[in-house]
């Protein structure tokens, strides 16, 4: 039995979920997800819980059994809380300002990077070296940074670039180490 799969999804007011044959809906005050699931799984609600089981002992069924509990408890998460992304901008000259809904890069090139926020998605400039990602969808949110992230990722030998808060980069020590 999936370590993680057999534990349930405890379900806070003010959420509420329904099961449409494989989709599961989960409501909440910061809006509505929706995930299908596979066959081999069932979900169902007992009070303030959601408890996913499966239906077979097979691989395909014990890995999905965790997968999707873990899905489903990022849903009921993001529509209750939400979730965060922090990035760090490191360089001289590198920084972030907000436009409208979108954020304005500057990053060394010769032109700055305008990135669109997507649907779901709001971005906040707390500082010019600074940017948060918010939203209720954990996977779009993680992607949004990630691809921030790609403009201008940090090199090893000043650090200088965009990176995540708390992120440690491996520094080299270039030329001078050679002599």
């Amino acid at each position: 039995m999936s370590r993680i799969g057999k534990q349930p999804v405890v379900v806070p007011a003010g959420v509420e979920m329904s099961v449409d044959g494989n989709t599961v809906t989960i409501k909440g005050p910061r809006g509505v997800l929706e995930q299908s699931f596979s066959k081999r799984i069932t979900v169902r609600q007992e009070g303030t819980e959601i408890l996913i089981e499966r239906l077979d002992d097979s691989a395909q069924a014990r890995a999905d059994h965790g997968l999707y509990r873990t899905l489903i408890n990022n849903m009921v998460t993001g529509v209750s809380a939400g979730f965060t992304k922090s990035l760090e901008i490191v360089g001289v000259g590198y920084r972030a300002t907000k436009k409208g809904d979108d954020i304005e890069l500057l990053l060394g090139y010769s032109h700055p990077v305008l990135v669109k926020a997507e649907d779901g998605i709001s971005f906040d400039v707390p500082a010019p070296t600074s940017i948060k990602v918010h939203g209720i969808d954990k996977q779009k949110v993680g992607q949004v940074a990630a691809n921030i992230r790609k403009w201008r990722s940090p090199e090893p030998y000043k650090g200088k670039g965009i990176r995540y808060e708390g992120e440690r980069i491996r520094r080299k020590l270039g030329k001078a180490a050679g002599k």
